[in-house]
């Protein structure tokens, strides 16, 4: 099968660890191997992953440095591809013993400049502050900020994806047997102008969506929304709560999920499901029994 799989944040850095390149190599060490199991089964492998913390990251050292001549987010975006794509490329070829082609393609994805999502941004991005610290830090710096559990972020537009312009040269990849590493943290946010030209515009896209968006031009068989839990739950945060193993598209839609978890997650699930493959949803070391519909949630028609 063609598989694409898209890593959560936990396969970067688990909520609460310091945002060190030491700490996140450890964790994509952990996915590499997971990721590897798939590849190993003889299935065709895609790899997407969050960003994040990372581009929130390389904000604020932007505008540490020259708070006046900082890079746009797109800009960061294609920063967060290249460092986090280099890391999760040699870890896999460590694993794999460097008998598997593996390359990371930064990648651009269409937006809509009308896009509500940039009159009310709700992606968050960056560290988690305290109340007090983050709307010193919003009032400085012009952020719009917005609680993420007991913490506060800041937040930042995220459009839906509309086209992946660079999926002629993704499928010459695939064709060739390339692991392909792509649309890292949703991909790097363009638009196109009336003359038809690119432009990239302030935003971050929700991986979830890019990755379903993906799975579906390339005509994929499986989509896998990794994380670090092991399945769907009815009840989520309540003494009733029971996994779900398996749901239809229908069954799917009428569950209530949490927005800021989730819920992107079952959305991004079910328009894929609808273009006809089959999505899993699980923890990020399940991978491979996920696809074999052995742990986690599946999804299908």
């Amino acid at each position: 099968m063609l598989v694409v799989a898209a890593l959560g944040g936990n396969a970067l850095l688990r909520r609460g660890e310091p945002l060190t390149a030491q700490a996140q190599r450890a964790n994509v060490k952990i996915a590499a191997e997971a990721l590897a199991g798939i590849i190993q089964a003889g299935h065709q492998l895609v790899i997407t992953h969050g960003n994040g913390p990372q581009v929130g990251l390389l904000a604020l050292q932007g505008a540490a440095y020259k708070p006046d001549e900082a890079y746009p987010l797109d800009v960061l975006g294609a920063e967060t591809e290249g460092m986090i794509g280099y890391i999760i490329e040699q870890e896999l070829e460590n694993v794999l013993g460097h008998d598997r082609p593996v390359a990371t393609l930064l990648t651009q994805v269409l937006v809509d400049k009308d896009d509500p999502a940039f009159s009310k941004p709700t992606k968050f991005v960056g560290p988690v502050y305290d109340r007090k610290e983050a709307e010193a830090r919003a009032e400085a710096a012009g952020w719009q900020i917005a609680q993420d559990g007991d913490k506060w972020r800041r937040v930042v537009p995220s459009p839906v994806p509309l086209e992946i312009p660079d999926i002629r040269v993704l499928k010459l990849l695939l064709e060739q047997g390339v692991v392909v590493i792509c649309a890292g943290g949703g991909g790097i946010p363009i638009l196109r102008r009336d003359d038809g030209s690119m432009v990239g515009v302030e935003a971050v896209i929700d991986k979830d969506a890019a990755s379903a968006l993906l799975a579906q031009q390339l005509g994929a068989d499986a989509l896998l929304l990794l994380t670090d839990v092991d399945a769907i739950y009815r009840d989520f945060g309540k003494d009733t709560a029971t996994p779900v193993h398996e749901l239809t598209l229908a069954e799917a839609r009428e569950l209530n999920l949490p927005a800021g978890s989730m819920g992107p997650k079952m959305a991004a699930a079910g328009n894929f499901v609808e273009s006809g493959g089959i999505s899993g949803i699980g923890r990020l070391e399940d991978a491979l029994a996920i696809l074999e519909r052995r742990a986690g949630t599946c999804v299908t028609p």
